[in-house]
């Protein structure tokens, strides 16, 4: 008797992965919006937020405005409201670009993220999902 293991092709065995997510933290006071790191290379992301502000934020991160300022920013994440001292974390997709992180108050200074080109892939990477 024999047996035998499929000859099919595997649709996913040399698939490349995407880069490993990196985590990007951001605070927001009564004054302005700050991240860290403010540059790094398009992929994967977790963004945490912490509201530090006295009242409830929802954070918006989206490409910046044209030069000329004649069309807005596309959104690539948005949270919820975050109420005053707690923390939120959304995760997403960034391209190259740069980006403004804002929230809805006014007079809160929006932060400035500069995406470079795409990181490089996890797929040798140990212990990856």
């Amino acid at each position: 008797m024999l047996a035998s293991c499929g000859g099919g092709s595997h649709k996913y065995s040399n698939a490349e992965r995407p880069p490993t997510p990196i985590v990007i933290s951001a605070s927001i006071n009564d004054k302005a919006v700050s991240v860290s790191p403010r540059k790094f290379g398009a992929g994967p992301i977790t963004l945490i937020i912490s509201n530090q502000s006295t009242s409830s934020q929802q954070v918006t991160l989206e490409t910046a405005d044209d030069p000329g300022g004649s069309s807005p920013g596309v959104k690539a994440i948005e949270t919820g409201p975050i109420n005053p001292r707690e923390t939120a974390s959304v995760k997403g997709e960034v391209k190259q670009g740069t980006y403004s992180l804002k929230v809805g108050a006014d007079g809160v200074r929006a932060a400035r993220l500069t995406v470079g080109k795409q990181r490089a892939s996890s797929q040798n990477d140990l212990l990856q999902p």
